[in-house]
């Protein structure tokens, strides 16, 4: 869509961004934003006059997601924690949404890939080296993500849900080989390594129901013992984590609508509706139902508020 900066501003913090001021932003300002979603990935492509934008810091509570944006065409100035990023064509930069951040730019595009922060598994210390770090995106692992973002942005829609999760985890797949290399000498150990796999290749199968642990443990040639001991040391064991990323996409599911309770937490593997609802209330402190109800009742006030603006536009033609 195109926008104003009002409409413009509005549609970027929807899309998971934070509040910014442009202060270019004059009264002809006009934006292009696209959104696509890709699994738990979210694409945002932006199309934009030249910028001087300055984000305030916001609540941790905010901060479900980690951004990396990939220019396409222009040059940008990004600063945002100890780092200060100039950015050109092809060129990334992982930033953090609750943050304060300021940048500048020329008249430019760009693809902003938002990922779940739990996905990519960095630990804070990690994530507080690199926001603000350009990675180069002319060869390596960088030039890797950057035509993969700016091809999934254009290709991201049509694809069957299965495929959707699959391509998603190869994209966190390839963010976190460049994160990795952008940290240098900083190398995981072996086990963090192995776990991190584990976790990409769980999060793809996540609507298949029979994965467990045995079969987790098969495909990567190691013991199930072996497996769990990976897992010891972890906020979850892999049986909690598989159940934990299944709410978490049936959260997501049900928040958007179109399909009901039992079907969504079918499609990822919870055969009984009785114990699911019980799971899901005890990890969120709500019903699942809830979700719908409120998605229905969004769903009439944004028709009621639409109808009223066209019968307002028509009476004043």
């Amino acid at each position: 869509m195109v926008g104003n900066r009002e409409t413009f501003r509005d549609e970027l913090v929807a899309c998971g961004f934070p509040p910014l001021v442009n202060r270019l932003a004059g009264a002809g300002f006009q934006g292009r934003v696209a959104t696509r979603d890709l699994g738990p990935l979210r694409l945002v492509c932006l199309d934009t006059p030249a910028s001087a934008c300055v984000g305030r810091e916001r609540d941790a509570s905010d901060g479900g997601n980690l951004a990396v944006k990939v220019m396409t065409r222009g040059r940008t100035r990004i600063e945002q924690g100890r780092g200060t990023a100039e950015l050109g064509p092809a060129d990334l930069v992982l930033l953090d949404p609750t943050r304060a951040l300021r940048f500048e730019s020329t008249a430019s595009a760009h693809v902003t890939i938002l990922v779940p922060r739990r996905e990519l598994r960095m630990r804070p210390a990690q994530i507080d080296r690199l926001v603000g770090v350009r990675i180069d995106g002319s060869h390596g692992p960088g030039a890797l993500v950057s035509v993969l973002a700016r091809e999934s942005a254009r290709s991201a829609t049509g694809l069957r849900e299965a495929a959707a999760l699959r391509s998603a985890a190869a994209v966190v797949e390839l963010i976190a080989v460049a994160l990795e290399a952008a940290l240098g000498d900083e190398q995981p150990a072996p086990d963090e390594r192995l776990r991190n796999r584990i976790a990409g290749y769980i999060e793809a199968r996540l609507a298949d129901p029979g994965l467990s642990p045995p079969g987790i443990a098969a495909a990567h040639h190691i013991s199930v013992r072996r497996l769990h001991k990976l897992f010891e040391d972890q906020p979850f064991t892999v049986a909690a984590l598989i159940r934990r990323r299944r709410l978490e996409r049936c959260r997501a599911e049900l928040a958007a609508g179109g399909r009901t309770v039992t079907a969504v937490a079918a499609r990822w593997g919870f055969s009984d509706p009785a114990h699911f609802s019980k799971l899901f209330t005890t990890t969120y402190g709500y019903n699942a139902r809830a979700l719908i109800a409120n998605n229905r009742a969004r769903t009439t006030k944004t028709r009621t508020a639409g109808q009223e603006q066209d019968g307002g536009h028509q009476g004043r033609q």
